[in-house]
């Protein structure tokens, strides 16, 4: 099964989206938070980054959601440290890309489907 893992400013929001993304994954998606800094305050941090992918990572890949700025700098440093290495970062909206991803993730889907179901959350509009 694909992991998701969910990089955030605030440890707070990183887990409330990790658990909301969880649920509607009906429970089978694994979602990892890596919020905040590593003193539990704002920012963001490689090494909690580096820690939620292998705790998401059940061999079929990984796929990183990030908030804004620095946590999608800190989300490439990662990936061009893990070069090669099954994971992905997306270009999606944080809560709706996490949903769809889970959603997907829980179905068995592969890495690429898990990224697409992601970036296609930028589509739906609310009004």
């Amino acid at each position: 099964m694909v992991g998701l893992v969910v990089i955030s400013h605030s440890r707070t929001l990183a887990a409330g989206v990790a658990e909301l993304a969880r649920v509607m994954g009906v429970g089978e998606a694994v979602v990892e938070p890596a919020g905040g800094d590593a003193d539990g305050g704002l920012g963001t941090s490689i090494d909690l980054v580096e820690r939620a992918v292998a705790a998401a990572d059940r061999g079929d890949g990984v796929l990183l959601l990030t908030d804004i700025g620095s946590s999608v700098l800190t989300a490439k440093t990662y990936l061009e440290d893990a070069a090669g290495a099954a994971v992905r970062l997306a270009d999606a909206p944080l809560v709706e890309g996490a949903v769809a991803a889970a959603s997907m993730a829980a179905t068995g889907a592969g890495l690429d489907d898990v990224l697409a179901a992601a970036e296609s959350a930028r589509d739906h509009r609310k009004t």
